[in-house]
């Protein structure tokens, strides 16, 4: 396969920050709002040169949603940045109400998700996220795999007219995918083509799939790795033509089993090619304080658990 070069460590929330305010450079209809975390959330850049169109919330994150809500009304594309943990669970409401069912153009800049948020803890690790959010109609669900990608993420969101759920996270990751990419919503990437299995990984899991599938290569398997940066609209004819292909499929994500990326894999292929299928991800649990890291080991989230549950899916083929 390709040898995808891990030089630098970067964080996707940087990613967000610089494309927000690459963005918003030449856009001034584009607004930004914050719960008292500028700096976790990587909108000090924007706040400091855009002053005018940057609102500081506090720790009332209902309230932000809800201004963002208001914003748009007048023609505004509004951020709301807050920790992935708030900017879903705690204003699911107005989440629901005033974003999803109005289908107002905001954007949720939801950081320090999943497990990877580290030594803060189970209270603000979030691994269900993305299993609320899909569930919101008019919502779309964003979750990139690196710095590059969540910057052209970002971009790519301030110009979709319609609600945004984009999840980036707290530390420093591999850098891999193209500086010039062009990102499309709902269009899956597909990383090495392959015949014995498919991998579909997303967010911080494709650093770990592309390690797996270099384990795997020497094995003698043959690999067909996407990278599935929307999970909602998900790529499903992309998936579907490499399932039919390889007749086994993995999904490797941060979140729980519940409702995220491979229950959204499943459910496509019972309903149109019902295939063997191993899902990495957390079970149905809460994590602990810890670096991210060893949490990933404790959780299963490491490309051995990609290997792994790709030989077992082979079995069944």
């Amino acid at each position: 396969m390709k040898k995808y070069i891990f030089t630098e460590k970067k964080d996707t929330r940087s990613g967000f920050g610089d494309g927000l305010y690459e963005v918003a450079k030449n856009n001034t209809n584009i607004v930004a709002l914050c719960a008292d975390l500028a700096g976790s959330v990587k909108m000090s850049k924007f706040a400091d040169e855009f002053p005018e169109r940057f609102f500081q919330a506090g720790v009332a994150e209902a309230n932000m949603v809800s201004m963002a809500a208001g914003l748009t009304i007048g023609g505004k594309i509004a951020f709301a940045g807050t920790f992935a943990a708030f900017a879903s669970g705690r204003v699911y409401d107005q989440l629901r109400v005033s974003v999803a069912y109005s289908n107002k153009n905001v954007k949720i800049a939801a950081s320090h998700s999943g497990i990877s948020l580290g030594e803060d803890g189970a209270s603000h690790q979030i691994m269900e996220d993305i299993a609320l959010m899909r569930a919101l109609p008019n919502m779309v669900v964003i979750n990139p795999c690196d710095y590059n990608q969540t910057k052209a993420a970002t971009i790519a969101a301030a110009k979709y007219y319609g609600p945004v759920y984009l999840r980036f996270g707290r530390p420093k990751v591999p850098n891999f995918t193209p500086v010039d990419q062009e990102f499309e919503i709902g269009k899956a990437v597909v990383m090495k083509e392959g015949t014995d299995v498919t991998i579909i990984a997303t967010g911080h899991l494709v650093s770990r799939a592309i390690e797996a599938t270099e384990k795997l290569e020497e094995k003698g398997i043959s690999v067909e790795l996407i990278n599935i940066h929307t999970i909602k609209p998900l790529d499903e004819e992309a998936i579907l033509k490499s399932v039919a292909k390889t007749r086994a499929v993995v999904t490797a994500e941060e979140h729980v089993m519940n409702g995220g990326l491979g229950d959204a894999v499943a459910q496509l292929l019972a309903l149109n090619n019902p295939t063997p299928m191993e899902m990495v991800a957390m079970k149905n649990e809460f994590g602990e304080s810890g670096t991210y890291e060893e949490l990933f080991v404790k959780y299963g989230l490491e490309a051995v658990n990609v290997v792994e549950a790709t030989e077992k899916v082979l079995k069944r083929k």
